[in-house]
Order: structure tokens, then sequence, then C-alpha cells
């Protein structure tokens, strides 16, 4: 670990060891000060960016033991990511990443609102960098108006639902929606029926 950079913190574990793959992050910490059995720890940890929660703890004084855990669990990670990110290949989506060629590069004049949005692919982590991933409808956010001091922009992964937020130069460029391949189509209609639903509920 570098010791200029700040000690990363789980509780009174230093993490010294990190893997976030998919989903979940496994971590490895250690605790020189720890009580008999417990100078070590592994666990995944999901964090919303301002609070971090940890779960399946094990502990123990033997680091080889922790370390082949942390190992496995890796491992284990990776392929279930593997078998979730290789739906779309069964469904016949082609993934194959989006770059600048593919569509319309923004500057900061467009308005992003209610656009289809091309993620940049060195934002995403490496599992994610396919076109699944980087097709977002923008939502809102200060950093989607035109020529805004704002950066966030908030997005919704069409393959997924997911939301996120994105800074405004993570975006490499917009689609037109009639451009879209028509997997990604269906899943933007998806989401605007659930908007409409969504919006009905609460007009009644």
């Amino acid at each position: 670990m570098d010791s200029n950079r700040e000690k990363r913190m789980a509780g009174d574990y230093v993490i010294i060891h990190a893997f976030h793959i998919g989903d979940r992050e496994i971590v490895l910490g250690e605790n020189p000060s720890g009580v008999d059995g417990e100078r070590y720890m592994c666990a995944f940890c999901q964090s919303n960016g301002l609070m971090a929660g940890y779960t399946e703890v094990m502990v123990s004084d033997d680091y080889p033991e922790l370390a082949k855990l942390f190992g496995e669990r890796v491992a284990e990670q990776a392929e279930k990511t593997r078998i979730d990110l290789n739906g779309p290949k069964i469904q016949g989506i082609h993934n194959t990443p989006i770059t600048a060629e593919g569509c319309e590069v923004i500057g900061y004049q467009h308005d992003l609102h209610g656009k289809i949005v091309v993620i940049k692919q060195e934002v995403l982590r490496p599992e994610y960098r396919r076109a699944t991933s980087q097709l977002q409808l923008c939502t809102g956010g200060f950093g989607a108006s035109p020529n805004s001091r704002g950066t966030a922009c908030y997005c919704t992964e069409l393959c997924s639902g997911k939301t996120s937020c994105f800074q405004r130069s993570d975006i490499l460029g917009i689609i037109a929606p009639e451009n879209l391949p028509q997997w990604a189509k269906h899943y933007l209609e998806c989401i605007r029926q659930s908007e409409k639903k969504a919006r009905d509920r609460e007009e009644r």
C-alpha cells in the first residue's frame, strides 16, 4: 500500500487488498492490535459512495487461510459476473464497445435531458466495457443542462434499468433513439413504460 495515500479502513481493520468485479467487492484487512483470532478479516463490501457495508465477514490470525478465502471469493464472484454478462450474448445482442464513430460526440452546448448517452469505455470497470453498459438514458442532473457549471448526470442503464451518476466528462456522445440497435430500442421502451406507470400512479 502506498504510504502517501490515506489508509482505507473497515472498522479497526486496514484494507490491504481489495478486488471489485461485478456487483461486489472482496476485501482483506489487517488489525495488528486485534484480539487473538481476529488479526485478519475477509469480507464482501458494498458501498453507495458515502457508506460501506461489510457482509460474510471471516476473521482469523492465519493470514494464508484468509488469503486463500480472498482468492476463492474473487474467483467465485468473477465466475458469477461472467455468467451474468454472458446473458446478452445468449440473446444475440451485438455487444461490441461503442466508439466515437458510433455516436454523435457532444459539446457543452448540448442538452442531455432525455437523451440516450454513450458512456466512455475507460470510465467503466473492465468487465463492463461493452455496449450494454455504455448505453444509458440521461434523466437529469445539473450536468445534463447545456453550458452548465454542474457536472453530475443521472442516468439509467437501458439493459438493466440500474441508475447511476456520471460526470458530464464521462459521456462520449449521444445516439438518436431511431439509430439504436433493436435490443436497445426494446429496453428503452420498457423504461418509458415503467416511467409512465409511475406517473399514472402519482396522478391518482
